[in-house]
């Protein structure tokens, strides 16, 4: 493994599951939706079993407290995880039942949202954990342009919380346009002035996958990450 990519033993786990269960796949190319031919692709859909998701979630809990984004002890007990809607559902979930467990123990309140506002019971788009006056960390599976992280803001400053930061599956460590110089990540972190971390990027995905001895793998996202990528 390179030396200069650190890979801690929850990401090497995650990684492991990503190839066993095909979530990332390489028999490719596949055309994303900004039209670039890609080497790989993400499915986080497949991410559809129990165990399969109590992995994902256990992988996020370490990766939320890893990289201080719950902060303090006085700032854990007034944050709230959200998942927008739809994928964020069952991951804010279990986000959430990981995160209260050991060796965390950190019982958080989670939301979500619905598509279309309730207009009858409680009302409402937001299920869940109220917000107001809560720090709230978005959980995503990527980010690409990060139209859908927009919405889940305004959603958040809608119900009175405040963006305390935003976690993702995998950074692609992408740009959203060539001249861009900064990644799809970097550019909504800038734009929020809010951190935003991944369970792992894609530097890291090529230094387990050149470990493994996946040369083939490995040669064609050096070479997309050379046009597309930002280190």
């Amino acid at each position: 493994m390179s030396s200069s990519v650190e890979l801690l033993p929850h990401q090497q786990s995650y990684l492991s599951l990503l190839l066993a269960s095909r979530i990332l796949a390489f028999d490719g190319p596949y055309t994303l939706k900004s039209g670039r031919k890609s080497p790989y692709f993400f499915n986080a859909g497949l991410f559809n079993t129990g165990a399969k998701v109590a992995e994902l979630a256990r992988c996020y809990a370490e990766e939320i407290v890893n990289s201080g984004l719950l902060g303090s002890k006085e700032e854990q007990e007034n944050t709230v995880l959200f998942g927008p809607a739809y994928k964020g559902i069952p991951l804010a979930t279990a986000v959430a039942l990981s995160l209260s467990q050991a060796p965390h123990n950190i019982d958080l309140g989670f939301s979500f949202n619905r598509k279309e506002k309730k207009t009858h019971g409680e009302g409402g788009s937001l299920v869940g954990a109220p917000m107001k006056g809560k720090r709230v960390i978005i959980l995503d599976d990527v980010i690409t342009a990060g139209t859908a992280i927009n919405e889940a803001v305004d959603i958040i400053k809608a119900e009175g919380g405040h963006l305390s930061g935003i976690i993702i599956a995998l950074d692609r460590q992408e740009k959203v346009t060539e001249t861009d110089d900064v990644s799809a990540v970097g550019a909504v972190a800038q734009r929020l002035g809010t951190k935003v971390t991944s369970v792992v990027n894609l530097n890291q995905v090529i230094a387990f996958l050149e470990s493994k001895g996946m040369s083939k793998e490995v040669e064609g996202m050096k070479e997309y990450r050379s046009r597309y990528g930002v280190q």
